[in-house]
């Protein structure tokens, strides 16, 4: 049997086609637009910022601001380390907490599974702000303020909903009947739950761990200005609220310390992506 090959692959017309990379080259402006100008502010010259008319492209940019930020923000590399240490205990006990409940919530039927899902779904509809003080009160009779735990505590609660809804989707993409093949070879629930399904859920896992990374990297400032007041703790937005937030904003080092803050997360998503591109096609092809 012939057939032609091109029908498969020529789907679009010529103009179909510009449509599609005009949408894409539309929505990548206005979603990478802010980022290309924060990065050439971050090369300007201060007297450069409020000139008129407004210059697009740095005259005689340099990275000097990026220079003068590690010097005029002290204690910057703690900070960063900060951010990533809390982020890194927050996604870890995150994926400790919601792996087995995301497998249950998949595969069994109990009284209240409905209930406790559509519960999960309002957590996430509260700011984290609607809670502050009563979380702040529990922080302090627990005798933890100013310390990781009060901000790390806080983040996994609000992070854990949004994970089991991500990662039982998932799961519930496993055939079942690997596991009924399993259970008739004598394994038991949680042999087959370490043997045959991790290992087949191992993509959407480093999703969900990818994306609570970035969300637990996100949600410091409030948690941070509310249960910290201690430098030694303090995240990156919070040190940097300290500093630019007392004096006179300096708008290129502002940027510059901003781009230099997210390379952490950015570092992180460039070495697993492969793994979280994985993750969302492999349940689109079960």
């Amino acid at each position: 049997m012939s057939y032609d090959k091109t029908a498969l692959i020529n789907r679009y017309r010529w103009y179909e086609l510009i449509g599609i990379y005009a949408g894409i080259a539309l929505f990548l402006t206005f979603v990478l637009a802010p980022f290309v100008e924060g990065f050439l502010v971050s090369l300007k010259p201060l007297s450069q910022l409020f000139s008129s008319p407004y210059r697009f492209w740095p005259e005689n940019g340099s990275f000097e601001a990026y220079r003068t930020m590690w010097v005029s923000v002290p204690g910057f590399a703690r900070y960063i380390f900060n951010s990533f240490l809390i982020s890194t205990i927050a996604t870890v006990v995150v994926l400790i907490l919601i792996v087995p409940a995301a497998y249950a919530f998949a595969r069994f039927e109990f009284k209240g599974r409905g209930q406790l899902l559509g519960a999960f779904l309002a957590v996430n509809m509260f700011s984290g702000a609607v809670l502050l003080i009563p979380l702040f009160r529990l922080m302090r009779s627990m005798g933890v303020l100013n310390t990781y735990f009060a901000m790390i505590v806080p983040g996994v609660a609000f992070l854990i909903p949004s994970a089991i809804w991500l990662l039982r989707t998932y799961m519930a993409r496993i055939p079942r009947e690997l596991e009924e093949a399993a259970y008739v070879d004598g394994a038991g629930y949680f042999y087959t739950f370490r043997r045959v399904i991790l290992p087949l859920a191992t993509p959407g896992i480093a999703v969900v761990a990818i994306t609570t990374f970035i969300g637990a990297y996100a949600q410091q400032f409030i948690f941070a200005l509310t249960f910290n007041s201690k430098t030694e703790y303090m995240p990156l937005p919070i040190g940097l609220f300290a500093y630019f937030g007392r004096q006179e904003v300096i708008w290129n080092e502002l940027m510059a310390a901003s781009f230099v803050g997210i390379a952490p997360a950015m570092i992180v998503i460039f070495f697993l992506q492969r793994y979280l591109v994985s993750g969302l096609t492999a349940g689109a092809i079960k």
